[in-house]
């Protein structure tokens, strides 16, 4: 079966990206029979031809930056176009890290659905349900629909609307299937989980401390000011204005999960020294990385679950 792990990012998220493939082949006893590809959205021009333009999202007008943290999020459309709609794809955010062999997922039983995914937690599942896009497996052959430089260039002329699509809403939905959890466990860390996504920005680990460069949503069903006050916020002050800074992960053994994964890539020349410096410098890593790296304890040797050594030693 033709096989392939894809990981989305931008400029501002590759280090995740880097460590999200370490992960995935650390794990698996399975590497011979899947490619992992990083999709930089940097490789397809349509996004940069697209800067500083509005945009439809959520029914608001937006602006298009290429700089904002998730401006890679129409990538993760690409996969069955860039597998020549042939065989099965694993589409995964850059700050999502593989606790066991991605595999079992990859060759799992779809029950003929074209997708399987899980639904986003808190309102934007309970009250929209908005299914998490962030991690999705596909088969390929039954996504011919997918277009995704069209539908990305219909949000400019605003005939397609941002929030629906990447919630999976402008999908036939006897087309999808839900998979357990644990394969997209929103900022949960337990032995079940399968795959840890760091979902809450500004908790990510490797951010703690910088100035906040991700832009909040601007409509919220259950309490309509709270959108405006945000929306009033942008249009006076700037896109990032009194955002803050990110904030320390309130789960240590998340962070020594990441900063594990980071000290192996450094040590095998994955991520070198020199690219680290850089990406701090250009405030897409914390500065105190590498003080960090130096109290982090290694993790056990794959296929133990990495929170085995990590509870040890929180």
């Amino acid at each position: 079966m033709k096989a392939g792990v894809f990981i989305q990012t931008n400029h501002k998220q590759i280090t995740g990206a880097v460590v999200a493939e370490h992960a995935l082949r650390r794990y698996s006893s399975n590497n011979d029979k899947f490619d992992v590809t990083i999709m930089d959205m940097r490789d397809y021009p349509f996004f940069a031809e697209h800067e500083g333009r509005e945009y439809l999202r959520d029914g608001v007008h937006r602006v298009w930056l290429n700089d904002d943290l998730q401006s890679f999020t129409p990538t993760r459309f690409l996969p069955p176009q860039l597998m020549g709609y042939e065989g099965r794809a694993v589409v995964i955010d850059p700050d999502i890290f593989a606790a066991a062999d991605i595999w079992e997922l990859l060759s799992r039983d779809m029950h003929g659905k074209a997708i399987m995914c899980r639904m986003r937690s808190g309102p934007k599942g309970l009250v929209d349900k908005c299914m998490a896009s962030s991690v999705m497996l596909l088969d390929c052959a039954k996504l011919t629909h997918w277009d995704p430089e069209t539908t990305f260039r219909r949000m400019f002329t605003f005939e397609q609307d941002y929030q629906p699509w990447i919630c999976l809403k402008d999908e036939p939905r006897d087309s999808i299937d839900f998979f357990e959890a644990e394969w997209n466990d929103f900022d949960k860390f337990t032995t079940d989980t399968k795959m840890l996504h760091t979902t809450r920005r500004r908790t990510q680990p490797w951010k703690t401390g910088l100035p906040t460069d991700w832009r909040p949503a601007e409509r919220f069903r259950l309490f309509p000011p709270a959108a405006w006050i945000l929306r009033a916020r942008r249009k006076l002050f700037g896109e990032y204005a009194f955002l803050g800074n990110y904030k320390q992960h309130p789960d240590p053994n998340q962070e020594r999960f990441f900063f594990g994964l980071l000290k192996e890539c450094l040590a095998e020349g994955k991520i070198s020294e020199t690219f680290l410096r850089e990406e701090m410098e250009k405030n897409h890593v914390r500065h105190d990385a590498f003080e960090v790296l130096e109290r982090t304890p290694d993790l056990p040797p794959a296929p133990t679950h990495p929170l085995a050594g990590l509870s040890r030693a929180a």
